[in-house]
C-alpha cells in the first residue's frame, strides 16, 4: 500500500491508532520502571497525555492537516503529565509548527515534521539525557528523513521511522547504566515507539479500531456541549446567525419518502448551504447530520429524501445562550469572590494531613497529586487562574511534576517562578525561605536554597525482585530511600525505616520529621521516634499525620 499524501482524515486516524496502541501497552510501559517501587507511571503519564491529544483532534471538525496538526498540538500541552508527557507534548509541538497550515502531508513533510519536533523538544530539556525517549525520537526521525530523500511514499517513511525507534530503543540500556543493570529499555522511549507503531499502522491498512473514527456511534461525543460551552458568552444572542441546532439520524433507503440514492458529496454541499458547523457521517445503513441552521424542517425535509427519520433533536441555541450568559455572569461574580493578593505559593502534594501542613506554612493553593497522579499541565494553570495572585510560586515537589509546571509557567500571562523541588520535605523547607517583601527572583533564589537544607526520606514497597547497586530487592520488601537512592530492602516496615533514619542522622542534623501516611500507625511512629533518639538523643523529633498514600513514612532530618 502506497500513500503519497496524508489527509486530513488519514491523519485523524494515525492519531487514534497512535492513542490506542499506546493505551493497550500502558500498564507495559509502566512496568518499565527502574525502580521496583509503586510508582512506575511513565504509561499512565503518556497515555493519559496523548489521549488529551487524541480527543482534541477528535473534537475538531477541520479538514486541513496543519489545524488538526496544532489540536493535537494543544490538547497534548493542556493534558501533559510528568516528564513523559511534557517531552511529548514538545514533540508534536514542533511538528505541529513544521507542518504549518498544509492542507496534506507528503512523505518529505511528514519527515521533516518529525525532525523538527524532535529538535524542538531537545530544546525544553534544560539537561537532554541520551538513552531517553529523546534518544528514540531523534534517531528515529533520522531514519525517516534519510528515506524521504530516495523515497515519496509515506508508508515508507513511517515504517523506516519506526524502525530507527526500534533500533534506537533497544540501545537505550547501553546508554544508560542503570538501564543495563535492571534489564529494562528506557519507559518513554517505549511509549513513543508503541505512537509510532500506531501511526503506522493506520497508514498501511493495518489499524482496525473499534470503531471508525467518526463513527455514527461516536458522534454524540462530537455534537456535544462543545458548541454550547461558555465560550459563547464572547458574543451577544444577536449575533448567532444560525439559531437551531439541528441533529437528524436517517435509515438509508427506508420509508415511503426516498427518492434518491444517497451520495455523500452531493448531499453534504446542500447541507452545508443551510447553515454551519455541519457533520455528516455514515455507514452502509445510517447518516447521522448535525448542523446549526435557521431552517430545521427543510433539514428534516431534505433527509427523508434519502430515507426515514430515525432520530430528531432540534435546540433553540438563542435560549441557550441566554442561560450561558446568565452562568457565565455566575461565574464571574464567584470568581471575583477570591480576593487579589500579591504573591500566591502553589504546591503539589497527596494526603489530607500533608495538604494541611502545607497550608499551616503558607500555601495558598495545594495541587492534589504526587508520584503516582502527576497532575497535568492544565491542572497547573488552573490553580495558577485559582488563586488570582499578582505573582506565583510553585512547589512542585517531585521531579516528574517539575517540567509540567515550567509548561503552565510558560503558558500563563501572570509571572511564575517554578522552585524545582524533589520531595514532600524539600518542599516544605522551601517554604521557610519566603518573604512576601522580597521580589519574585528573589524569593525563588531563596527558596531554592532552602533546599539542601533538608535531607529527605521515605519508605515504600517494592513491586518486584530487582538488583540496584548492589542492593538486592525482593517483591514486597520495604524499601528505604533517601535522596532519590534506595539504601535499605527489609522484609519488615519497622526495620526498614529504622535503618533509613539512622542513615539519614548526621552530627549536624538538629530536627526529624516523621510524617504518618495510609498505612503508616502512631504506634510505630513512636518507635521510630524512640529509635532515632537512641541514636541522639538530643535530636527534636517531630510527628505528623499526613495520610499519603504509597509511602507510610515521609522522613525528613535538618
Amino acid at each position: 500500500m502506497k500513500v503519497t499524501d496524508i489527509s486530513a482524515s488519514q491523519f485523524q486516524e494515525m492519531v487514534q491508532a497512535g492513542a490506542n496502541r499506546l493505551q493497550t501497552n500502558a500498564e507495559f510501559v509502566n512496568s518499565l520502571n527502574v525502580f521496583p517501587v509503586p510508582d512506575g507511571d511513565t504509561g499512565t503519564n503518556m497515555n493519559l497525555s496523548m489521549t488529551s491529544g487524541a480527543k482534541a483532534v477528535s473534537d475538531s471538525m477541520s479538514d486541513n492537516i496543519g489545524e488538526l496538526a496544532d489540536c493535537l498540538s494543544k490538547g497534548l500541552l493542556m493534558g501533559a503529565r510528568g516528564n513523559s508527557g511534557v517531552i511529548l507534548s514538545q514533540l508534536f509541538r514542533g511538528f505541529s509548527k513544521q507542518i504549518g497550515e498544509l492542507d496534506v502531508l507528503s512523505a518529505n513533510d511528514l519527515a521533516q515534521a518529525f525532525k523538527h519536533g524532535v529538535n524542538t523538544a531537545y530544546k525544553a530539556v534544560m539537561k537532554p539525557v541520551e538513552g531517553t525517549i529523546l534518544t528514540v525520537a531523534r534517531i528515529a526521525a533520522e531514519y525517516g528523513e534519510k528515506k524521504a530523500a530516495s523515497s515519496d511514499d509515506c508508508v515508507e517513511v513511517m515504517t523506516a521511522i519506526v524502525k530507527g525507534g526500534k533500533k534506537a530503543l533497544d540501545k537505550t540500556p547501553d546508554l544508560l547504566p542503570v538501564l543495563k543493570e535492571v534489564g529494562v529499555v528506557d519507559s518513554g522511549g517505549q511509549g513513543l515507539l508503541f505512537i509510532y507503531e500506531g501511526f503506522l499502522n493506520a497508514l498501511n491498512g493495518e489499524y482496525e479500531g473499534e470503531d471508525p473514527f467518526v463513527s455514527p456511534a461516536a458522534m454524540d461525543e462530537l455534537v456535544n456541549a462543545e458548541h454550547h460551552r461558555s465560550v459563547q458568552g464572547q458574543m451577544s444572542t444577536d449575533e448567532i446567525k444560525y439559531g437551531y441546532c439541528t441533529e437528524i439520524m436517517i435509515e438509508i433507503g427506508e420509508g415511503p419518502t426516498v427518492e434518491s440514492e444517497f451520495d455523500y458529496d452531493s448531499f453534504r454541499n446542500y447541507l452545508n448551504e443551510l447553515g454551519d458547523s455541519l457533520l455528516v457521517v455514515n455507514d452502509d445503513e445510517v447518516i447521522k447530520v448535525h448542523v446549526h441552521t435557521e431552517y430545521p424542517g427543510e433539514v428534516m425535509n431534505y433527509g427523508q429524501k434519502f430515507g426515514s427519520l430515525i432520530k430528531i433533536k432540534v435546540d433553540n441555541m438563542r435560549l441557550q445562550h441566554e442561560t450561558i450568559l446568565n452562568k457565565d455572569e455566575e461565574d464571574e461574580a464567584n470568581a471575583q469572590q477570591q480576593p487579589r493578593c500579591a504573591y500566591a505559593i502553589i504546591t503539589v502534594a497527596a494526603g489530607n494531613g500533608v495538604k494541611e501542613l502545607f497550608e499551616s506554612l503558607g500555601a495558598k493553593y495545594v495541587i492534589s497529586g504526587g508520584q503516582t497522579m502527576n497532575p497535568s499541565t492544565e491542572d497547573v494553570i488552573n490553580a495558577i487562574k485559582e488563586v488570582n495572585a499578582d505573582q506565583v510560586i510553585i512547589l512542585p515537589n517531585n521531579k516528574n511534576i517539575f517540567m509540567a509546571a515550567k509548561q503552565a509557567a510558560e503558558v500563563v500571562e501572570t509571572p511564575v517562578e517554578v522552585v524545582p523541588s524533589k520531595t514532600i520535605s524539600q518542599g516544605m523547607a522551601a517554604m521557610l525561605g519566603f518573604n512576601e517583601r522580597q521580589s519574585l527572583k528573589e524569593n525563588k533564589d531563596a527558596m531554592v536554597q532552602m533546599l539542601d537544607t533538608v535531607v529527605s526520606g521515605s519508605i515504600t514497597h517494592a513491586i518486584r525482585d530487582s538488583s540496584i547497586e548492589g542492593i538486592n530487592i525482593k517483591k514486597d520488601d520495604f524499601l528505604g530511600i533517601v535522596d532519590g537512592k534506595i539504601v535499605v530492602s527489609e522484609a519488615d516496615m519497622l526495620a526498614s525505616a529504622k535503618e533509613t533514619l539512622k542513615q539519614m542522622v548526621t552530627e549536624d542534623t538538629e530536627i526529624i520529621t516523621i510524617i504518618i501516611g495510609e498505612d503508616g500507625s502512631q504506634k510505630d511512629a513512636k518507635k521510630l521516634e524512640e529509635a532515632v533518639l537512641a541514636v541522639d538523643s538530643e535530636l527534636e523529633v517531630e510527628i505528623h499525620e499526613g495520610n499519603q498514600p504509597v509511602y507510610p513514612y515521609l522522613f525528613s532530618a535538618e
